[in-house]
């Protein structure tokens, strides 16, 4: 399970505190939204304005304010969460390796490969326009492979894959998607949503026994050559920071 088990000789290192990981958080938000504080503040001050009028309704400011203040302090970092995502995920589109970076925050016991298993073409420079990219992550919906790319390019990948899955896993579901703004694509802000949505036929036992299988089906190609200039782990989206965990 190479894509969902982390480094261990992390594991030992000490967590951040609450309060340090809300101010990580708060810092990568303003580098994706510069008007982040502001909407910050408008969301606690309407809650905060209408929990304290409610108590002056009901006679009681005080209790109603203390409960005001703390619901106010959570929609404000709940608008942070919100604002953040957003920016972090305009950050990504068009950029090479954007699908891979949205799958990392698949949750619920994906398999996802950390690069992608196929590449077609060559960029120009730092150029990727004519490069398709294929991704594929595994849950209890089945086999998902994501293309990245032009139209043509990634639909060539992601069918010539699919032979191969159906070779190696008969019966198990197999999903296409293809990642990018226009008809026939998912855009990559909605890629996971769009993911976790698929209904799961699979038990626990089945998805880890594709995923193993499928991961032995790579090990035995020639190899991934991924172009220069196209690192996925560069584009990965600081998730934690982002909510604050």
């Amino acid at each position: 399970m190479a894509s969902s088990t982390k480094d261990t000789q992390n594991s030992g290192a000490k967590k951040p505190g609450r309060f340090a990981q809300m101010k990580q958080a708060y810092q990568f938000g303003t580098q994706v939204d510069p008007h982040l504080i502001w909407w910050m503040l408008g969301a606690f001050l309407l809650v905060f304005a209408l929990m304290l009028g409610l108590g002056f309704l009901l006679h009681q400011p005080i209790i109603w304010g203390i409960g005001g203040f703390f619901l106010a302090l959570l929609a404000a970092v709940i608008v942070m969460s919100r604002r953040t995502d957003a920016g972090a995920y305009k950050m990504l589109e068009g950029k090479p390796g954007a699908a891979l970076a949205a799958l990392q925050s698949l949750r619920g016991g994906w398999y996802t490969e950390q690069q992608p298993i196929a590449i077609d073409g060559r960029p120009q420079g730092q150029d990727f326009t004519n490069v398709g990219s294929l991704y594929r992550t595994v849950g209890r919906a089945g086999v998902v492979l994501i293309g990245e790319g032009p139209k043509s390019r990634a639909t060539k990948l992601m069918l010539a894959e699919k032979k191969k899955v159906e070779r190696l896993v008969p019966g198990a579901p197999v999903h296409l998607l293809r990642v990018g703004e226009g008809e026939d694509t998912v855009p990559v802000r909605k890629l996971t949503r769009k993911v976790q949505l698929l209904r799961g036929t699979l038990t626990k036992e089945e998805t880890a026994v594709i995923a193993k299988r499928l991961r032995s089906m790579d090990a035995m190609r020639q190899g991934t050559n991924i172009p220069a200039g196209m690192d996925p782990t560069k584009s990965r989206v600081n998730r934690s920071a982002m909510r604050g965990r």
